[in-house]
């Protein structure tokens, strides 16, 4: 969520298929708005994605064996590729530990893990790492944004890259305000600078003086 800035959905909804380790991007399908986009896949977790993807297969192939292993595919999919749900690459990225009867069909499946699930488990980091205010899930995809802006990106390419329509919700998720070229500097933190600057050229010429 903060390497890709992706939201919560679109995390759980990832399937194997749409991380793409050779071009180094994560394919979002069906976002917000029923959008396409893609966003980077960060370097620093290709390694756990991989192995996070050897576990996916191992599950897989042990529901195949028990007459399981259907994933839930949109009915379009579904019809233009009937195989498709038994293959690898079309199962979540992130999978639930149990199998569970679908509510659209009634089959039993093998679904992605539940929302409450990845906010439990982000409540519970935050605790750990003593931080003490709110840090939801969205905290992190707010980050991705605030941070490519302080790197120098323009809004328009992290519009594209968090699936906005409107720049003006951009601009939000980046607390365009406070932050980036448009940064407000309070007044007393100028001053300090300034005081900061002036004695550190008071040292350095009574430094050369002596």
């Amino acid at each position: 969520m903060y390497g890709s800035g992706l939201r919560s959905a679109e995390l759980l909804s990832l399937r194997i298929k749409d991380v793409d380790f050779g071009s180094n991007n994560i394919f979002v399908r069906g976002g917000k708005g029923n959008k396409n986009r893609t966003t980077p896949l960060p370097q620093g977790i290709i390694q756990d994605l991989q192995r996070q993807i050897k576990y996916v297969s191992l599950l897989h192939q042990q529901d195949l064996l028990t007459g399981y292993g259907l994933v839930y595919l949109p009915d379009a999919l579904d019809r233009k590729y009937p195989r498709a749900a038994k293959q690898l690459a079309w199962q979540y990225l992130f999978p639930a530990n149990t199998i569970s009867k679908c509510p659209r069909s009634g089959i039993y499946r093998r679904h992605h893990i539940h929302s409450s699930t990845l906010t439990r488990q982000v409540n519970s980091a935050v605790r750990k790492a003593g931080i003490n205010k709110p840090a939801r899930c969205h905290a992190f995809r707010h980050s991705f944004a605030t941070h490519l802006l302080e790197a120098g990106y323009d809004l328009r390419t992290i519009q594209e890259l968090l699936g906005h329509s409107d720049i003006n919700t951009t601009e939000i998720d980046t607390h365009v305000v406070n932050r980036g070229n448009k940064g407000v500097l309070s007044p007393s933190d100028r001053l300090r600078s300034i005081n900061k600057i002036k004695e550190t050229g008071a040292n350095y010429f009574n430094g050369a003086l002596g």
